[in-house]
């Protein structure tokens, strides 16, 4: 019995960093059914581009929402959105101000406000 191929899906992800010029770099990972996005992400950190920025919390579930991306064009938690033997686009959020590659700034305005009241010299 021949072994079957090793399936692949490929990442089409938005990269660059607040204020530069955004591109788009193509990784071509292993696919394995029940796979997540965010799996996909994670194995491209550690076999193909450790320079990738993502933001996940999956040990701490106080922080738990912050891998939150743009999953072919839909808002997505990238550890449940699930990954396809295909091409899936992943970019930053959109209405989120940009850090680098997928991570944006996600504290709420009033949480940054408060805490710049807070610094205030009395």
């Amino acid at each position: 019995m021949a072994d079957s191929p090793i399936k692949k899906a490929t990442l089409h992800i938005r990269r660059g960093g607040a204020g530069a010029a955004s591109h788009f770099d193509d990784f071509e990972v292993p696919y394995e059914d029940g796979m997540s996005v965010l799996d996909a992400l994670r194995w491209i950190r550690v076999h193909l581009d450790s320079t990738l920025a993502i933001r996940y919390s999956c040990i701490n579930a106080n922080a738990c929402k912050t891998c939150m991306a743009l999953v072919d064009g839909e808002v997505e938690y990238t550890c449940i959105a699930k990954l396809a033997p295909k091409t899936v686009t992943v970019e930053p959020l959109p209405k989120r101000p940009l850090i680098r590659d997928l991570v944006t700034d996600i504290v709420p305005d009033e949480e940054k406000w408060a805490t710049l009241k807070n610094l205030e010299v009395k």
